[in-house]
């Protein structure tokens, strides 16, 4: 989920974290399908802890756990009550600080509709460029994938938070009932089931150019 990773990751650059990201998609040969989406935050959860005890960091108020679970159920509900969308769940772990999300779809298109109007609903900026973004389109033999342009301040951060993000990972994983012909993406990894194709990169690489986990996927006839 978009507005889920925005969530998620403005906390992670609150917190000038390390996060490893997960980003599935299963698409069945009928368009319905599955996506999952992961934020595991666990290996800087001794410096979220401390940061989640301050009032603010940088001038930026810190929120709160009970506020962040708060907005996260609201995201879960909204998402649940959009056509073509069901079986939502979210899992928050606030120990470990990992964070997963996941709902089945009827189709591509009611997926990315359902996604784009929570944005809407919630957004303060009615022309957020995320309303109208295409992040996923599907016609039955080929798959398109991108995700967001944030515009994240990197250059605002001290160089070891920015080493923090570098060592963490950013895989976008997308399934299928049927074999892989070609990914247009040359960083991608065909599974040797050719079922699966998977690209991978880091949270800082995604934030400095969001097209490193473009792909477009084409299916055998």
């Amino acid at each position: 989920m978009r507005f889920f990773f925005a969530i998620c990751l403005g906390l992670c650059f609150l917190m000038t974290s390390c996060v490893d990201i997960f980003d599935e998609i299963i698409v069945h040969a009928d368009g319905s399908g599955t996506y999952k989406y992961t934020i595991n935050l666990s290996a800087s959860k001794v410096k979220i802890n401390s940061i989640l005890a301050l009032d603010s960091l940088d001038g930026r108020r810190v929120p709160s756990i009970q506020e962040i679970k708060e907005k996260i159920e609201l995201y879960r509900g909204k998402l649940e009550a959009k056509n073509g969308i069901s079986n939502v769940t979210v899992e928050s772990n606030f120990e470990d600080f990992v964070f997963k999300i996941n709902c089945d779809f009827t189709s591509v298109s009611a997926l990315q509709t359902a996604v784009r109007e929570v944005i809407l609903e919630e957004s303060k900026d009615k022309n957020n460029p995320l309303i109208n973004e295409n992040w996923l389109s599907w016609d039955g033999k080929k798959l398109v994938r991108s995700v967001p342009d944030f515009k994240l301040p990197l250059n605002k951060l001290k160089y070891e938070e920015q080493e923090a993000l570098k060592s963490g990972k950013y895989i976008v994983v997308s399934r299928f009932d049927s074999p892989v012909l070609k990914s247009e993406n040359t960083g991608a990894q065909i599974s040797p089931s050719k079922t699966a194709v998977m690209v991978k990169s880091t949270a800082h690489a995604v934030a400095t150019d969001p097209g490193i986990l473009k792909n477009t996927i084409y299916l055998e006839e």
